[in-house]
C-alpha cells in the first residue's frame, strides 16, 4: 500500500496487543479510526479474545492476516523479544512506516533487524495513556517524512500529551522523567497516605485527601501561568504550617534525592539500549 497522509488514511498492525497496545487502540477508535483499519498480531488467546470482543479488531496469530494492507506498523512487545520479531517480519514490512513502543530498543538496532529500514519513529509513553492521561517522548529517523511524523503525533495524542526531542538519547532522559515518573507520584502518594493515618485519619479519609489534593494540585500548575516555586509560595505563609514541612523536606535534601532517582533511572535506560543492542 503507498504511505498514508493522514492517521485517518492509516492501516494499524500492532505487533503485541497489550496493556499499552490495548490502550492506544481505545484511543484511536475513539478518535474515528475504523476498527476494520487495525490489526493486532498477538499469541496470547485470552488477549485476542479481549480485543476482539472489546474492540472489534481482528486480532490474530497469523502474521500475513495482520500485516494485510497495512502501512504503518506498531511495534508493542516487551524489549527481549522485538529482535527475534523484527527479523521474522524483515521482509513483510517494507512498505510500512515503523513505530516501536518498547522501551530502551533504539532506531539504529530496529534498522539492523529489518534489513536497513529507516522509516522509524520511536516513543516512549506512559502508564497514564490507560486513562487518556499520557505523556509520550517522541524521535524521528531523519528518514521519516513530515506526513509520518504528523501521523505518529496524532496517534499518541489519541492517548494524551506528546513532545518531540531532537536527539534519541534523549529518550532515556524522557524515560527517567515521564515513562518511570508515574512510579514517583505513587510512591508519594503511598507516603502522604501514609502519613495521614499516622495523624489519625481513617485509610478512607487519608486516601481521598491526598488523592484529590495531587490531582487538583497538578491541574492547578496545569492551567496557571505561575511556574510551581510561585505556585508552592503562594501556598507557603512564613512561620505556618506549610513551612514547617517544607523545612523538613529541605532537611532530607528531597529535591536532592529526586534528581538522583531520575539520573538513576536515566542510566538504566542507558544500560538497557546498550544489553539490547547485543541482540
Amino acid at each position: 500500500m503507498t504511505a498514508p497522509s493522514t492517521l485517518h488514511q492509516a492501516h494499524i498492525a500492532f505487533i503485541g496487543g497489550g496493556n499499552m497496545a490495548s490502550a492506544l487502540i481505545a484511543g484511536l477508535i475513539d478518535a474515528g479510526i475504523p476498527s476494520s483499519h487495525i490489526r493486532v498480531l498477538e499469541i496470547q488467546p485470552e488477549a485476542r479474545k479481549t480485543l476482539n470482543e472489546r474492540y472489534g479488531i481482528v486480532a490474530s496469530v497469523n502474521a500475513d492476516e495482520v500485516l494485510l494492507n497495512a502501512n504503518v506498523l506498531i511495534f508493542s512487545v516487551k524489549p527481549q523479544q522485538i529482535a527475534s520479531i523484527c527479523r521474522d517480519l524483515a521482509d513483510k514490512v517494507s512498505d510500512c512506516m515503523i513505530m516501536s513502543i518498547a522501551a530502551g530498543v533504539r532506531t539504529s538496532d530496529l534498522s539492523r533487524w529489518l534489513n536497513g529500514k529507516r522509516n522509524i519513529v520511536r516513543a516512549m509513553p506512559n502508564t497514564p495513556a490507560l486513562v487518556r492521561a499520557g505523556m509520550t517522548g517522541l524521535f524521528a529517523c531523519p528518514e521519516v517524512e513530515e506526513s509520518g511524523k504528523a501521523i505518529a503525533q496524532e496517534l499518541l495524542e489519541a492517548v494524551g500529551a506528546v513532545v518531540w526531542v531532537e536527539k534519541e538519547q534523549e529518550l532515556d532522559a524522557v524515560t527517567a522523567i515521564s515513562g518511570s515518573g508515574p512510579a514517583y507520584v505513587f510512591h508519594f502518594l503511598e507516603g502522604l497516605i501514609a502519613a495521614g493515618h499516622q495523624l489519625g485519619l481513617s485509610p478512607q479519609v487519608s486516601r481521598e485527601l491526598a488523592l484529590q489534593t495531587l490531582v487538583g494540585a497538578a491541574k492547578l500548575a496545569a492551567g496557571s501561568e505561575d511556574s510551581p516555586t510561585v505556585l508552592r509560595t503562594k501556598v507557603t505563609s512564613p512561620g505556618g504550617t506549610t513551612q514547617a514541612a517544607l523545612e523538613v523536606f529541605a532537611q532530607a535534601q528531597w529535591i536532592e534525592t529526586l534528581a538522583a532517582a531520575a539520573w538513576a533511572a536515566e542510566r538504566r535506560a542507558q544500560e538497557l539500549g546498550d544489553s539490547l543492542s547485543q541482540s
